[in-house]
């Protein structure tokens, strides 16, 4: 992987953790710590985990990583990059939506999602379809 692709997926992944997408027990997670456990033992065991320390320490390292780790890196940056995607399609099919049926709820804690699958009868098919492919259906 060259250097470049590995800064952006960097980046992509201290983004997403930042809003702490990266929890522990996330399949984004669990892709690189299995795929990259060498590294991270080899050169991050010190690092406490969070806030992504464990990625910049592996950026730190980026020229020591094995063809199983940056395909982890790669692998998972793919899985945030259809999770994005699915996410933005859930924005933009269910925003007339969350005016109407929402507008009254702060955003946050979930707070919106559930508020839309409150009004699962009342929502569009288009948001109903947006919420079942990216799995937030209640009853998924």
């Amino acid at each position: 992987m060259n250097r470049s692709i590995f800064a952006t997926t960097i980046f992509v992944f201290f983004t997403v953790l930042a809003s702490g997408a990266l929890a522990q027990g996330n399949p984004l997670a669990k892709t690189l710590s299995k795929g990259c456990k060498n590294e991270v033992e080899a050169h991050c065991a010190d690092v406490t985990p969070g806030a992504g320390r464990i990625l910049a320490c592996l950026y730190a390292y980026g020229d020591k990583l094995s063809g199983q780790c940056e395909l982890a890196l790669y692998d998972a940056s793919v899985q945030l990059e259809q999770a994005v995607d699915l996410l933005t399609d859930v924005a933009k099919e269910c925003d007339q939506d969350l005016d109407e049926y929402c507008d009254s709820v702060a955003a946050g804690e979930a707070r919106l999602l559930i508020c839309l699958q409150k009004h699962e009868e009342q929502v569009s098919d288009g948001c109903k379809k947006a919420l079942s492919n990216a799995g937030l259906k209640e009853d998924q």
